[in-house]
């Protein structure tokens, strides 16, 4: 295993991952590892880097909208698309696009997305991030099954064996409705089929959605063509030029979970942006916004700038994933995991014209140590910049608590194979395991064994402490998912507020999620 080897991995399902769970095992026990994962080499000559141009991904069109809401469509299906230069890769995307077209929205204003499933198998739609009532939440067991009725209907998952009563199916087409009461921010959708997402969305099945408001509106931050989004991905390549996944069911329509060297995570040897490998984009030496998401199934990221801009710091963060910071923060680099977003100003106009100046990331070695270039090829006048204050950030005090919760994620057992677990739990959809009031405010404690990205849907939080001490310098703003290293404790606190319903938290490692590290809370 790349990240650790797999007798160190079974030993922490054991011994040390129990004291990890009693929050005991510390750095010199688990030490750091820059990955959890192990590396799948592609099958294909790889393309030389910054041969191809940065794809911005489309924005989806209406197709009917009223005062209080816009309508969209999207159809889930198989294509074939250009990835590496000059190999065709089949493809699972929203439009048949990898990424999926970018949804564009106003906070407040309703977005309705109908959905037609036409792949061989039932998917899940949820908005990571989405302040969403919970029948519109892509709870996994909910599933859209194919338009064409050929699949089984049922929702019992491969891992557990466990029926959920309160499954909800459609045949073909489901509508998203997503009211939208939250701030501006970068927000992504994805599949999200119990036991199968990781394949699922390694396949192509992820896109953006932003939502913006007055607030952000406001500020004289870099906007249009000056404003990229850019999803990070990993991916390996077989022989044939597909897309190499090691699943133990090829069809992802019975048997869930990966071959065993990989469970502790997908790593690929291809760095992709916005669908693009090693992609290079031409800009002017103007300020420029740059929406980050790690959409990698496993692989963390950490983001420098090759070279440095002169006399300053490379990223201005002003973003976290719940949208704006109160204050904007400087950077050097920027550690990064699956599905955390940074929404940065890099400031071009520190480099001459002329300048290359490559997104690194310093957890790689080889092909994976570069992700995109940035070409700076002319000058333009700016009339951005970065004010002092940015947002109001909603914080919340430790005092407001009114319940404090403890959850342990770490290795364990799912029946005769190795998997993840919550608490020593497998996932279990029929098991609620916290009930928040609604509108009460808790603090949840996180411990972990290894690298755990925790997710938590419906509510943003605050992270209070990371290692017993203060938020790290990365933890700043609303979040929805936060980063626990090995052997670590954090806390954060949210108000559970929006909407009544079941709602789940996850590891956002896809394979880890996939193999029983989800739980669910129901707010009442």
């Amino acid at each position: 295993m790349s990240g650790l080897s797999r007798r160190r991995f079974l030993g922490l399902t054991g011994g040390a991952g129990a004291l990890a769970a009693a929050g005991l095992a510390g750095p010199r026990l688990l030490g750091r590892a820059a990955a959890t994962g192990e590396l799948l080499t592609s099958e294909v000559p790889l393309p030389a880097p910054f041969r191809v141009p940065l794809p911005i991904p489309a924005v989806l069109a209406p197709v009917a909208r009223n005062a209080d809401f816009d309508r969209y469509e999207i159809v889930q299906r198989q294509a074939t698309v250009e990835i590496l230069p000059g190999v065709r890769t089949p493809i699972w995307g929203y439009q048949g696009t990898f990424p999926g077209p970018t949804i564009e929205s106003r906070s407040g204003r309703t977005a309705i997305v109908r959905h037609r499933n036409e792949l061989p198998v039932p998917t899940v739609v949820h908005l990571h991030g989405g302040r969403t009532p919970p029948e519109s939440d892509g709870y996994p067991t909910d599933l859209v099954l194919p338009a064409g009725g050929t699949h089984p209907a049922h929702a019992r998952g491969g891992h557990t064996g466990m029926h959920d009563p309160d499954a909800v199916l459609t045949q073909g087409e489901r509508e998203y409705v997503y009211p939208l009461r939250q701030k501006a921010a970068t927000l992504w959708y994805h599949d999200h089929r119990m036991d199968f997402t990781g394949p699922a969305v390694y396949r192509g099945l992820a896109g953006f959605h932003l939502i913006r408001d007055e607030e952000e509106d406001a500020l004289p931050l870099p906007r249009g063509e000056r404003e990229l989004p850019l999803m990070i991905t990993d991916r390996a390549f077989a022989a044939d030029g597909s897309l190499h996944y090691p699943s133990l069911d090829r069809t992802l329509t019975a048997v869930p979970g990966v071959e065993e060297p990989y469970i502790e995570g997908v790593l690929g040897d291809v760095l992709l942006v916005n669908g693009a490998p090693w992609p290079v984009a031409e800009v002017s030496a103007t300020r420029h916004r740059l929406r980050v998401l790690n959409a990698s199934n496993a692989r963390r990221y950490d983001l420098a700038l090759d070279p440095p801009p002169p006399g300053g710091r490379a990223f201005t963060q002003i973003g976290s994933d719940q949208g704006l910071l109160d204050a904007p923060r400087g950077h050097e680099h920027l550690p990064i995991a699956p599905a955390e977003r940074y929404d940065l100003v890099v400031d071009f106009g520190a480099y001459p014209v002329g300048t290359e100046v490559t997104l690194v990331n310093r957890l790689g070695t080889g092909s994976t140590a570069r992700v995109m270039r940035f070409r700076v090829v002319r000058r333009d006048t700016d009339d951005s910049h970065i004010p002092d204050r940015l947002g109001d950030t909603d914080p919340l005090d430790r005092a407001q608590a009114t319940v404090t919760r403890e959850f342990s994620f770490r290795g364990g057992r799912l029946g005769d194979r190795h998997g993840w677990t919550i608490g020593g739990l497998p996932y279990a959809p029929a098991r609620i395991d916290a009930r928040p009031r609604l509108g009460d405010v808790e603090i949840w404690r996180f411990v972990t064994d290894l690298h755990h990205p925790i997710h938590l849907h419906l509510v943003h939080f605050h992270v209070l402490s990371r290692g017993g001490r203060e938020p790290g310098q990365y933890d700043a703003g609303r979040k929805d998912t936060v980063d626990l290293r090995p052997g670590e404790a954090v806390e954060v606190i949210a108000r559970f507020d929006g909407y009544r319903g079941r709602y789940m938290f996850h590891c956002h490692n896809a394979e880890h999620e996939d193999m029983g590290m989800m739980a669910n809370f129901e707010t009442v």
